[in-house]
This record gives C-alpha cells, sequence and structure tokens, in this order.
C-alpha cells in the first residue's frame, strides 16, 4: 500500500496552490491529485496553470491525476470536462458520472472518486470494462463492506483507495451556502470562499462542531483519521491511502506515513492543524469505517 495525496478542496490562492505543490513535489509521496472538484467559479487557477503543476509534479517523479468536478452544472463547465480529460497526458479522477462517460467515449483510462456512488462488485465490474484503473472508496461504507466486495471482485484488475485522512466531503448542492451565510447570491458570490482555507465551520444551538461548509460542498466538522488502520487496510489489499489536504501539513503528514510504510511500521501520525480560533474538535470521525457512530467512538 502507497499514500496518495488528494486533490485541494477548499479555494486557496494561486500563490498558496503553487506553494503546496512545490512542497509536495519534494516529498516521498508518490502519487498526487489536483484540480478543482468542487465549483467553477473558484478561478484562480486555470486548466493549464493546473496543467502546468502536474508536468512539474511528474518531472519531479510523481504519478500525477487531474481530478473532475463533482457537480456539473452548466454547459460551459461539460466544455472545460471534455477538455480536461482529452488532455493528452495524464489520466483523469471522474468525480460524476458525466466524467465517466467522455472518458469511456474517448476510450481513456480514468479513476473513479469518492463522490461515484459504488455500492457493488457489479457496478464496479462494469466501469472496469469501461476503463476504470482504480476507485476509492465512498465514505459512507464500512470495512467490512470493502472487505466483501473485493472477495466479490477476486481476482480483480481494478486497484482501490481509501479516503483515510481529511474533512469528509459529504455531499454536493447547487446551492453555495459560503456564499449565503454572506448574505450573498451564487452568481454574484465574490469568490468568498476564499477567506475561509478550511472551510466554515457550523456548529449546532449546544456549540457542538456539526458541519463544514465549503461553497457547494457540505464536510465533516472533525477530520476521519484511519491512519491506525493501515495494517488492516494492507490486509485487505488497498493499494492507496488517501490523505485530504487542508493545509501545507497535510503535506508532512502525507509524507511521515510514507516513510513509516516504507518501514513497514504501525503509524498515526500527527492531527492537521485547525485554524477554527479554538473551535475545532479534536476527536476524529471515523464511524463510517467501523460501521458505527463516530459519535460514539470516544476518539
Amino acid at each position: 500500500m502507497n499514500i496518495s495525496l488528494g486533490p485541494i478542496q477548499y479555494c486557496w490562492s494561486k500563490a498558496q496552490v503553487s506553494a503546496f505543490y512545490q512542497q509536495a513535489a519534494s516529498s516521498d509521496i508518490e502519487l498526487i491529485y489536483l484540480g478543482e472538484t468542487v465549483c467553477s467559479r473558484r478561478r484562480q487557477l486555470k486548466f493549464s496553470d493546473y496543467l502546468e503543476l502536474a508536468q512539474m509534479l511528474r518531472a519531479s517523479g510523481k504519478q500525477v491525476v487531474l481530478s473532475t468536478l463533482a457537480l456539473i452544472e452548466a454547459q460551459s463547465e461539460f466544455t472545460a470536462l471534455k477538455q480536461q480529460i482529452d488532455n493528452g497526458e495524464f489520466m483523469v479522477e471522474a468525480n460524476d458520472m458525466g466524467a465517466v462517460e467522455v472518458a469511456k467515449s474517448l476510450g481513456l483510462p480514468f479513476i473513479c472518486g469518492p463522490s461515484i456512488n459504488n455500492y457493488n462488485a457489479a457496478s464496479l465490474q462494469k466501469l472496469a470494462a469501461w476503463g476504470m484503473q482504480r476507485f476509492v472508496m465512498p465514505l459512507e461504507l464500512s470495512k467490512h463492506w470493502l472487505e466483501r466486495v473485493l472477495t466479490d471482485l477476486a481476482p480483480r484488475q481494478i486497484e482501490v483507495e481509501v479516503f483515510g485522512h481529511g474533512y469528509m466531503p459529504l455531499a454536493h448542492s447547487a446551492r453555495c451556502f459560503t456564499a449565503r451565510q454572506q448574505g450573498l447570491t451564487k452568481d454574484s458570490c465574490q469568490t468568498i470562499c476564499i477567506d475561509y482555507p478550511q472551510g466554515v465551520l457550523a456548529q449546532t444551538q449546544e456549540s457542538q462542531p456539526l458541519l463544514r461548509l465549503n461553497g457547494i460542498q457540505t464536510q465533516s466538522a472533525s477530520y476521519i483519521d484511519l491512519s491506525d488502520q493501515q495494517r488492516v487496510m494492507q490486509h485487505l489489499g488497498v493499494d492507496y491511502f488517501r490523505v485530504s489536504p487542508s493545509s501545507l501539513a497535510s503535506i508532512d503528514l502525507a509524507n511521515n506515513l510514507t516513510k513509516s510504510l516504507a518501514k513497514n511500521l504501525a503509524t498515526k501520525g500527527d492531527s492537521v492543524v485547525s485554524q477554527d480560533n479554538g473551535s475545532e474538535t479534536n476527536l476524529a470521525c471515523n464511524g463510517y469505517w467501523f460501521g458505527q457512530a463516530g459519535f460514539e467512538q470516544g476518539r
């Protein structure tokens, strides 16, 4: 099993994104995803910028995958999607079935991201027949599901990746919640999400962390941290453990996990440092993986 670095889910400036991937290029991380997956209105980087970053990362010895939007809402987005998939250099992570269809029609291999509803072996086999090389397990599924589906797929020809650390993307909506909580409309959002580099933490009336608003995306308030499950994943046959970035510290965490795996050691890794002014919870949210309420785990 290897460590992967997922795409940045937040709206960061071009300088921040460039600095992030420059640091990732000098790390030991083998596989790196990049691209805008949440909202096409985030125009700090153009497709040509992502392509340039991808070429830089490849030159540093990395495997590079370009990630697509999880929700296609306009013809212009679909046109950009086709350009991204037919880039001639890099495989794509399809986060929407429209991306799967484009890759299939072009005869290009692809990876299915966690927003694709792959819930059984039959779906995975169909997608593999269309060109899927690897799938990221949907976040709401458990290790018991994964064990069962990998048994059903044996002998399997596709790789599997698990979202192992980071704030979990739970849902996408046509509405932009970040703009709305600032009194702005989606069409006149002023790209306000750039002011929230880890999203907006939403709390209950009892001031308990509930969700994290990230534009049209809703995330978990707490991060998932399955670092101590790496031996279990290796036993199951997982190929990649994904770290979803929320700061530069995510590169250090992924790099440390990479080194630990190379030494065949069990590692828990450091938690991503919060920037929510002390309102963040220190508890990991691992309920999906264990098939139980994460709130009751006491972690």
